[in-house]
């Protein structure tokens, strides 16, 4: 099950990847001079991702949850707005839909874990979320 979550995670960020440097090229852009957040043609993976990077590094880096515990409504939003977006062809699938309901179900679970107070149970379902989006 590992690998087939990391399977389909690595084809998400390599269709981004393509789909990007696609679209650039197209559009007359140099994807290599410095295009924004904003054009990216997955933007709410691209914020998920940010948000994931700024509230689980610090936990897995020095056992800060405060982060995750100041942004875990913020994370369920971008998850939110992930899931209800449009995906790009080469990734629409039910396979895909699938995996990213998941990962808002992990985001609110984290979310609820916050109200409780207790950094055994929130540590524990960050690293749910994680692992969820790692695949």
């Amino acid at each position: 099950m590992n690998a087939e979550r990391f399977h389909i995670l690595a084809v998400l960020a390599m269709a981004v990847v393509i789909f990007s440097c696609a679209a650039k090229k197209e559009e007359g852009h140099d994807h290599e001079h410095g295009e924004s957040a904003d054009e990216s043609l997955w933007k709410e993976m691209d914020d998920f991702h940010m948000i994931m990077m700024e509230t689980y590094h610090p936990y897995k880096d020095s056992s800060n949850l405060e982060p995750a515990k100041m942004r875990a409504s913020e994370l369920l939003a971008a998850a939110d707005e992930w899931v209800s977006a449009p995906l790009p062809e080469k990734v629409d699938n039910a396979e895909v839909r699938a995996k990213l309901q998941q990962l808002k179900t992990e985001a609110a679970s984290l979310t609820e874990s916050v109200k409780s107070s207790d950094d055994n149970i929130i540590a524990e379902r960050l690293n749910k979320v994680h692992e969820t989006f790692q695949g």
